[in-house]
């Protein structure tokens, strides 16, 4: 969430990759510009921080040279159920350590959203079941970007038995209830954002409050540029059947109790 969230991931992640020994990170990156959207330099940026792919959401072409940058940068991900004509991938399947194949698939949410997608669940369904864990893939993640926590947890259940990980984003405030699903799918509810929480969702506080209390804007949102607390989600899976073994929620720096795998 901007330049904050991005300052934490160029901070921090290159020497979190080599302490937890990561073979493959994500990082989502709708709301590194300026709040909304990401530019092709701050995506490069954040792959150069030491993400192997950026997800991006319903802010994926707010900032209009990412129209061009992700026909050219394979590791951008938009999300799967966009409008048809739109650039990109939805899904993409990846090369980690030792010559593990991940599959990273990101779908749009339908409830609350300010528009209507076309239905995420077929749109996911199709994707894994044409990269069964175990088979053609070592793992998969899927990242619901979408408001309703029950869409999100709907979508986990979706994807049990069939993904590695199921993990909302979107709604900028980390949730409590990391677990590993019945037929082993790592599952949170939002990965909550890499921002400064003295914040309304990562914006500057007064004006989101003047809009609140009299209903009337005055100014931009700006993001807030006070110390980031990165957040995630930590996933370890089993590479004969991609099921998750372990699952943990990431906390550190910044203004929120800190949690570590």
């Amino acid at each position: 969430m901007g330049r904050s969230g991005r300052a934490a991931i160029a901070e921090r992640l290159a020497g979190l990759r080599a302490e937890w020994r990561l073979d493959f990170v994500v990082v989502n990156g709708e709301n590194a510009s300026g709040g909304m959207g990401l530019t092709a330099a701050h995506a490069k940026a954040i792959l150069d921080a030491g993400a192997d792919c950026v997800t991006l959401g319903d802010h994926a072409f707010d900032q209009k040279d990412m129209l061009q940058f992700i026909e050219t940068e394979p590791r951008v991900i938009r999300p799967l159920n966009f409008a048809k004509g739109a650039p990109g991938k939805g899904a993409r399947v990846f090369t980690a350590t030792n010559g593990r194949k991940v599959l990273v698939v990101q779908a749009l949410g339908q409830v609350f959203m300010k528009r209507p997608f076309e239905d995420p669940f077929s749109a996911v369904e199709a994707v894994l079941n044409a990269h069964p864990l175990g088979g053609m893939v070592s793992a998969s993640i899927v990242d619901m970007h979408c408001e309703a926590t029950s869409e999100k947890m709907a979508m986990g259940h979706w994807c049990d038995g069939r993904a590695s990980l199921c993990v909302g984003t979107h709604t900028h405030v980390p949730t409590a209830d990391a677990q590993i699903l019945a037929k082993g799918c790592a599952y949170l509810t939002d990965a909550g954002m890499c921002g400064d929480y003295d914040s309304v969702i990562g914006m500057e506080k007064l004006e989101p409050m003047r809009r609140f209390i009299t209903g009337m804007p005055k100014a931009r949102f700006e993001p807030a540029a006070g110390v980031a607390t990165l957040s995630g989600v930590y996933v370890e899976t089993d590479d004969a059947t991609g099921r998750a073994t372990r699952v943990s929620m990431i906390r550190i720096g910044g203004r929120l109790q800190e949690a570590r795998p």
